[in-house]
């Protein structure tokens, strides 16, 4: 069986993609983020770009492996939403997306000996009206600070959505193990 590699150093992905089952090792990509998103594209491009680089990257230093790269934003009015990294960008990101849709852009680039995959996984979610002592709630609570949208939607961020429309419950935490799953045994790896 080939080397399984992910582009990632994200516990959270780290964790999905072990549900799985399949033995890997993970490796930061070391990719400029910030100079793919300086860009000025949109969040689908830059998602995708991310994504890609880093299952290039590594797929470099490893010769013959499947790397696995991914990448996630939210998006609202065709601009992303970063990782809010304190409290006050946060509370601003929670105020904006608050009682409106917005979706999770998920990427996957799947760097293999004959060539690459890459698909992208939208999720649509709907915030419930939030009030300010909401908001100040949660982050108390939570502290969604690393979190696309500020929010985690395996934690107690479920309590923010009236609906989430997704076919890959799994791609909301930042890996959609369906296709994954799916494109590696195509690949040859023997998943259950």
């Amino acid at each position: 069986m080939p080397e399984l590699l992910l582009a990632s150093t994200s516990t959270y992905r780290r964790a999905l993609l072990a549900r799985l089952c399949v033995p890997f090792t993970t490796q930061a990509p070391g990719v400029d983020e910030a100079a793919v998103k300086a860009t000025g594209k949109g969040p689908l491009a830059v998602v995708t770009e991310l994504a890609r680089q880093k299952a290039r990257a590594v797929a470099a230093r490893h010769p013959g492996a499947i790397v696995i790269g991914s990448d996630q934003a939210a998006a609202i009015d065709g601009e992303v939403l970063d990782k809010p990294g304190d409290v006050v960008r946060a509370a601003a990101q929670l105020r904006r997306l608050a009682g409106r849709a917005h979706e999770l852009l998920t990427a996957v680039a799947i760097e293999h000996p004959a060539g690459v995959v890459e698909f992208v996984d939208t999720t649509r979610l709907h915030m419930r009206a939030l009030s300010q002592a909401e908001i100040d709630r949660y982050l108390a609570a939570e502290a969604p600070f690393d979190c696309a949208g500020s929010y985690k939607i395996e934690g107690l961020g479920i309590s923010l959505f009236e609906r989430i429309d997704s076919q890959d419950q799994t791609a909301i935490i930042g890996l959609p193990l369906l296709r994954l799953g799916c494109e590696l045994r195509r690949l040859g790896l023997r998943l259950p």
